[in-house]
């Protein structure tokens, strides 16, 4: 792959860039130094297609003499590209064929072609036999997926890496997929299993083409906290070493996990906060920013009144640090949600849980299949006995 550690894909920068450029919360000064990066880093690329897009939707000014060299330069390299690939086919061997047609996918990727680009992977694929080869042509398609959120691409790109990884693959690669298909669970409200990849993959993180490895902890820290058990968060986040080095570096996440296992309710809703505006500015987490935000109250509500048979509406609210109006408002759509076992008393000014009971739920149900089975065995055995 082109990327070196440490260092995120240009393409992805620009997706970014692209996202906080069409951001409502982002201020026009900011704007107007994304507008100028956009520019810069399209025609640097020379990517035709991008520019010509974002004419059209009014993002850019459109420089026909800028537009026209830009055109020239893909023509004359498209055919430098192509001259070689025939130069290799005549003259040369089956790797340097690959690695003409490889150069010819990369330039269409450098320049935005999206529907090109695909077709000449396609073709270099043809030409490639080694797994590992083909599992990077596969993270090439994950690449341009990612960049504008194609999400059927992106799965269709996974299950094709596991079926490659069938055939064999090293585990470095594994590791790598790991990421990339944790990023698309976590893009498309897969908490759980995002998560479950995100862990997996702290100790053997080498994705550096997708984000830094700061990103890489945010995202961890975040879609866990809504998924793991309290005992799990604490092994697996709370006390990772991994996670302990960086956590530090970016703002509120230290506060916000810490503070939620140490139960310090009002400086957790502090650094969520703090924590909103990191979330409504993530490509990948914006579009989920609500649900996000009512999962995490979900959690730090249960954990609280798990602690309790009944507690007043009074002494929650001082342990948030919000008003008692504030708490009742709250508590009402998710106790009618369904997302707290807990009924209010307005009159008396108390809450009082009724947690379901998990294992006399069990009891009941095992007493129900019982008496469902003990049926169909007496009503079997008078057939029998007929």
């Amino acid at each position: 792959m082109d990327s070196e550690e440490g260092t995120q894909q240009p393409q992805l920068v620009l997706a970014h860039k692209l996202f906080l450029l069409t951001h409502p919360d982002v201020n026009d000064l900011p704007k107007i130094r994304l507008r100028e990066q956009v520019l810069e880093a399209a025609v640097s690329n020379d990517m035709v297609p991008l520019y010509e897009t974002l004419v059209s939707n009014g993002v850019l000014t459109l420089d026909q003499k800028v537009l026209d060299s830009m055109r020239t330069k893909n023509s004359d390299e498209l055919k430098k590209l192509d001259d070689k690939i025939a130069d290799a086919e005549e003259n040369l061997g089956e790797s340097e064929v690959r690695e003409a047609h490889l150069a010819k996918s990369l330039f269409y990727i450098r320049i935005g072609d999206k529907e090109k680009a695909l077709e000449q992977l396609k073709v270099t694929e043809s030409k490639t036999v080694a797994v590992g080869q083909k599992m990077d042509l596969v993270f090439y398609t994950l690449q341009m997926g990612l960049f504008d959120l194609d999400f059927d691409l992106i799965s269709k790109s996974i299950e094709k890496a596991k079926k490659l990884f069938e055939e064999g693959g090293d585990w470095e690669r594994k590791n790598r997929l790991k990421v990339y298909e944790g990023l698309f669970c976590m893009s498309t409200r897969n908490i759980k299993k995002a998560a479950d990849l995100f862990l997996d993959s702290i100790s053997t993180f080498t994705t550096y083409e997708l984000f830094p490895y700061d990103t890489f902890i945010f995202y961890t820290v975040l879609t866990s906290i809504i998924t793991l058990d309290r005992v799990s968060l604490k092994q697996k986040v709370v006390d990772a070493p991994e996670i302990l080095t960086v956590i530090g570096k970016i703002p509120f996440l230290s506060e916000f996990m810490n503070s939620l296992y140490e139960c310090q309710y009002k400086s957790f809703f502090s650094a969520f906060a703090g924590l909103t505006e990191h979330i409504k500015l993530d490509q990948y987490l914006q579009p989920h920013f609500r649900y996000y935000m009512r999962e995490v109250r979900t959690v730090v509500y249960s954990q609280f009144l798990e602690s309790y048979k009944s507690v007043t509406i009074e002494a929650m609210a001082k342990a948030f640090g919000v008003s008692e109006d504030f708490i009742d408002l709250e508590l009402s759509r998710f106790i009618a949600a369904g997302k707290l076992h807990c009924q209010i008393d307005k009159v008396a000014g108390v809450l009082e849980t009724n947690r379901p009971d998990a294992k006399n739920a069990l009891y009941q149900a095992t007493i129900k299949q019982g008496d469902f089975l003990l049926n169909r065995i007496q009503k079997l055995s008078r057939v029998i006995d007929l």
